[in-house]
């Protein structure tokens, strides 16, 4: 029976030693953490725009002249280098224009050199004319000549001459009609590359509204052609932001497309609208592949600094949808405490509600710290 008795009392002491809980926070050993203060700190103060990305340089392809539309090489998308072919027009009517033209040149041209022609005839007869009348004259100084031959002398040299002239202004009038002629026969055939419209830059074919088959009308836009290297944001902000922003500012600038933040620079702003109050931002993007007009971004301008209560990032414990942090109470205890925080900014973060000024809290807290644990090396 003794033995039966010791057995049952070792178990029960084992059983015992089994069910003792483990200790509680309070009751284990100090944690060693590291502590920072919550204190008012400047917060530069940023204001955010909304706006849509605009290719810095954009081009409507539009025909000069009206004729039917054979071709139309690309679609909207399309990645264009400059000088290739966008859109080919009918041009047989054009060429016959430049053939009429040029064949009107050249009848010009023929004629110029007749008139050369009957201007050295008639230059030609005056010399004769006038040496006709020397050889009269000196016969009639003789009274080898009469007065009378003389008389037709004179009157055949002016006679040559009035018909010199008359030569000489018709040599002027066809060639004024000549060179009427060459720049008409010059603009048929800058006319007839109408028929062809090509890119003038490196770009993306933004849009298109040309078919094959359609007419073409002076000036109605067919593509639009942005510059693929350089695109924008454009921002529009209330006036009363207006001294926020400078020509060639730093900008913080996230596309939605990418959820990347960027370095932007303001290039343009442009003035206020007295209509609304508002005026337009223009701010440069550097080069991205995946950039494309239309999409929606956002941008952070700086403004003034404002003084605000905040806590370290570090300290943050977040725990789902809420966030914590552990405060250091005066007997070297921590209490998990929810905080609401706002704007960050580097490493500090705006404290909302949860704690005071001159906190202090747990900085880079260990996971397993947990609520009412004792800790070293803070201070208070």
């Amino acid at each position: 029976m003794n033995k039966i008795s010791i057995g049952l009392a070792a178990a029960s002491l084992s059983a015992a030693c089994a069910s003792t809980p483990p200790p509680r926070a309070e009751e284990r050993a100090p944690v060693s953490v590291a502590t920072a203060a919550v204190e008012m700190t400047n917060l530069p103060a940023v204001v955010e725009g909304g706006g849509v990305v605009r290719a810095r340089v954009t081009a409507v392809v539009a025909s000069r002249v009206m004729a039917p539309i054979s071709a139309v090489a690309v679609r909207a998308g399309d990645h264009v280098r400059r000088g290739d072919v966008l859109v080919t027009l009918d041009a047989r009517d054009l060429r016959a224009n430049q053939a009429r033209a040029d064949a009107a040149a050249l009848s010009a041209s023929d004629a110029v050199r007749a008139a050369e022609a009957d201007v050295r005839a008639s230059a030609s007869a005056v010399r004769l004319a006038t040496l006709t009348r020397d050889r009269v004259a000196t016969l009639e100084a003789k009274r080898s000549a009469t007065a009378e031959e003389l008389d037709q002398a004179d009157a055949a040299l002016s006679a040559a001459e009035a018909q010199h002239a008359g030569s000489q202004a018709r040599l002027a009038s066809v060639v004024a009609a000549r060179d009427a002629a060459n720049a008409a026969a010059d603009a048929a055939a800058i006319a007839t590359t109408y028929a062809t419209l090509t890119a003038p830059f490196d770009g993306i074919v933004a849009d298109r509204r040309a078919e094959p088959g359609s007419m073409a009308v002076p000036g109605a836009p067919m593509l639009t052609l942005d510059e693929s290297t350089a695109y924008r944001l454009e921002v529009r902000l209330d006036d009363s932001r207006a001294a926020l922003v400078h020509a060639g500012a730093a900008v913080d600038v996230r596309i939605d497309a990418s959820a990347t933040t960027v370095a932007g620079h303001v290039g343009e702003i442009a003035n206020v609208d007295p209509a609304s109050h508002s005026f337009l931002v223009k701010i440069d993007l550097p080069a991205a592949p995946d950039l494309r007009s239309g999409q929606f971004g956002r941008a952070w301008f700086p403004g003034a600094p404002r003084r605000a209560l905040t806590i370290s990032a570090t300290a943050l414990v977040r725990r789902g949808q809420l966030t914590f942090a552990f405060l250091v109470e005066p007997g070297r205890r921590v209490r998990l405490r929810p905080v609401s925080i706002g704007a960050a900014s580097g490493d500090r973060v705006e404290l909302l509600a949860g704690l005071r000024a001159g906190d202090r809290v747990v900085v880079s807290p260990d996971p397993s710290l947990g609520d009412g644990a004792a800790v070293a090396g803070a201070r208070p």
